[in-house]
């Protein structure tokens, strides 16, 4: 039987899923993040993975954005 210890020494040691790390990215953008979370990513999380995914979305963020500019645009004149 695991003692408490034991259990949150393996949930420490247990790696973030890269959803679960694209998620956290795109909830902390938008400030929506909650403490539980941000505790999670800082306990277990890798950087290079946060950084990988902040990366990828803030260039899909800025094309998204840049792409409904020129439709709106195109459409106005």
């Amino acid at each position: 039987m695991a003692t408490d210890k034991e259990s949150e020494d393996k949930k420490v040691s247990t790696p973030v899923p890269f959803w679960k790390v694209v998620l956290s990215v795109m909830q902390a953008s938008f400030g929506v993040q909650d403490r539980k979370t941000r505790e999670r990513d800082f306990t277990r999380g890798n950087i290079k993975a946060y950084i990988a995914a902040a990366i990828i979305f803030t260039l899909a963020f800025v094309l998204t954005i840049g792409l409904i500019v020129k439709l709106i645009l195109a459409n106005v004149g």
